[in-house]
């Protein structure tokens, strides 16, 4: 690859915008749609492969919704107040078997199938309660503390969507409705390695120069967090021929191989020229801060990207420019990134020319309106920045300096799956 500009400029007009490189992303994935069936108990956050319809109406029976009593809105009196005679109990799963006659009444509790002869509750509060009777007053209405069949949903109606990732009240609706086993999508196969020959691993004693490889454990959390099957390839040295094999074992199984580091314009930086050697690229450079150099393109069947070295642009490029192609990839059909307006507490720094994404704390201003201020230095190696912040403060690509009480974009690290 010939000599690039170096990615320390703040200006390039080369480099893409983001909203051109997610659309490319996202126009490069077709979605998995392999389908499994897995009990719905392990279907948590998992993809719904085909739509899942109501078998029968909830509630199937028409149940009281308050403890109280049954009876016919035909007793309720217009005035004053009635006495009705008690004539046995309804329980959830316990039903009254017989049928109401005029002045009559049942005491029910809540979710209790509301007896033949009987269309309204009275509250227990709301009457008079003596050994086998009560007396009732005015005001009340027909109908009242009464849940109707289908009230929640009727027989035939989609309870989950194709493409709907699946909460826990997903679940538990699907239970409700009898449904023991689920069709889901299969999850993405990521493969993922950090390059660099001053990298060590966990536990082992740093020589001069050396530092400890936090990008897997940050990526392998990230993944984790967007629910794929997760392939840890460990560290690989800046040499061409390791690089080479690493990447070519990457694609025999993955759908998406993820690298850090080595995609900038240094002597030892092969990841971009093997990416055209071997597939494609298809983007390289992003005006991003931080996260400019980040390589994307296609290795064989699987697709790549190629993310900075330094930490926090590896989180910030992974929220922005990954994640979206992994959901999308995934099959699932959510809306894009959370967006909120907030109010600068602090002056804040931006040089026009790249989209900022800088390290936040949201809170709540004494009005109760939302507040953002940094986390302080916004270097792309302060991880610190990333452990303190609970957003990203996303300036515009053309914005310059924000001063405090102006509005600004934040982004929860809700995002960051």
């Amino acid at each position: 690859m010939p000599d690039q500009p170096s990615c320390a400029n703040e200006f390039d007009p080369k480099a893409l915008t983001v909203e051109e490189a997610v659309e490319q992303g996202l126009g490069a994935v077709e979605a998995i749609d392999t389908a499994e069936r897995v009990p719905v108990r392990d279907a948590l956050d998992r993809v719904c492969g085909r739509p899942v319809s109501a078998p029968f109406d909830v509630p199937r029976h028409v149940n009281a919704a308050m403890d109280g009593y049954a009876l016919s809105s035909a007793d309720l009196p217009d005035e004053g107040s009635r006495r009705l005679e008690v004539v046995g109990t309804a329980l959830a799963g316990h039903p009254f078997g017989g049928r109401l006659d005029s002045g009559q009444c049942v005491r029910i509790m809540t979710g209790a199938v509301v007896p033949q002869g009987a269309d309204t509750v009275v509250m227990q509060e709301q009457v008079e309660a003596g050994e086998a009777s009560i007396d009732v007053g005015h005001g009340h209405r027909q109908g009242e503390n009464v849940r109707r069949p289908g009230e929640d949903l009727t027989r035939g109606t989609t309870v989950t969507e194709a493409g709907q990732r699946l909460g826990p009240a997903d679940l538990g609706l699907l239970a409700s409705l009898g449904i023991a086993e689920i069709d889901v999508l299969r999850r993405p196969v990521v493969a993922f390695f950090s390059t660099g020959d001053e990298l060590r691993g966990v536990g082992q004693v740093l020589q001069q120069g050396e530092i400890y490889d936090s990008n897997r454990y940050t990526l392998g959390a990230l993944l984790r967090r967007c629910h794929t099957q997760v392939m840890d390839m460990g560290t690989v040295p800046d040499d061409r021929l390791a690089l080479r094999d690493a990447l070519t074992r990457a694609t025999e199984t993955a759908d998406v191989v993820l690298t850090s580091g080595g995609v900038s314009v240094g002597a030892a930086d092969y990841v971009t020229d093997l990416l055209a050697e071997l597939g494609s690229v298809e983007f390289w450079k992003i005006a991003m801060k931080p996260g400019r150099p980040l390589a994307f393109g296609r290795l064989g069947q699987a697709l790549f990207f190629g993310l900075p070295g330094n930490p926090v642009s590896v989180m910030a490029t992974f929220a922005i420019l990954v994640r979206p192609v992994l959901e999308r990839l995934a099959g699932y059909r959510g809306a894009g990134p959370l967006i909120l307006p907030a109010r600068a507490t602090h002056p804040i720094k931006k040089r026009p020319g790249r989209k900022d994404y800088q390290r936040g704390i949201l809170s709540r201003d004494g009005d109760g309106h939302a507040a953002v201020s940094t986390t302080g230095l916004q270097g792309s190696h302060v991880l610190s920045s990333m452990s303190r912040a609970n957003c990203f403060i996303v300036l515009e690509r053309d914005r310059a300096d924000v001063e405090p009480g102006e509005q600004v974009d934040v982004m929860p690290f809700t995002e960051l799956c």
